[in-house]
């Protein structure tokens, strides 16, 4: 069972929708009891990296997602700023991040040419996996859905699920064993979008 973790951030009632659509069960979680039964967890996220971590630290969740994460290696996706609080911390805040993946979450710098990198990054953009065997499988060019100020910085290129250019190379979709991560909302993504929360759904 695919569970969405409500505390407060991110479009839980789009990521319903598709997993309805699907046909695969999907329940939202607001308390650390209705995270016990989930085989399959998604911490969706928009806005400021502390004010994610401290809703999330609020909701009670946070210990047990650490349990069902790092001990009993539960498939999670981040997804956004969802995303960002896996690292350790971000250049937006002063909170510590859940530390889940070697990261540090940068500000966009200005390109040294001199061409200014209009922030926030929206829209859409192209997405180059690193491979095709899990979140990506089945797509071919795949563009997705952006809206982000801050980026990933994985430390390690085996942390590096995706890249995309903008203004320079970053990580836009991360992996480190259970846990991933996409900069990009699926959930907004249309048909690429489905793909892959099915994707997630079937690892």
């Amino acid at each position: 069972m695919i569970t969405l973790v409500n505390y407060g951030l991110g479009n839980i009632q789009a990521f319903v929708n598709i997993y309805k659509k699907l046909d695969i069960v999907v329940t939202v979680a607001e308390t650390a009891a209705d995270l016990l039964q989930s085989t399959k967890i998604i911490l969706p996220g928009v806005g400021a990296f502390d004010w994610a971590m401290a809703r999330l630290n609020e909701s009670g969740m946070r210990q047990t997602l650490d349990e069902l994460v790092l001990v009993k290696k539960t498939p999670i996706l981040g997804v956004c700023v969802g995303m960002q609080i896996m690292a350790q911390k971000s250049d937006e805040g002063n909170l510590e991040g859940l530390g889940w993946i070697d990261a540090e979450v940068k500000r966009f710098p200005q390109p040294s040419s001199g061409e200014k990198a209009y922030l926030p990054h929206m829209g859409w953009n192209d997405v180059v996996p690193q491979n095709n065997e899990s979140l990506f499988k089945d797509m071919h060019s795949p563009k997705f859905y952006f809206l982000h100020s801050y980026f990933f910085l994985a430390k390690n290129q085996k942390n590096i699920l995706s890249t995309t250019d903008y203004h320079g190379q970053f990580t836009s979709a991360t992996q480190e064993g259970n846990i991933y991560g996409t900069q990009f909302h699926p959930e907004k993504s249309h048909d690429n979008g489905i793909q892959l929360l099915k994707n997630f759904a079937d690892l």
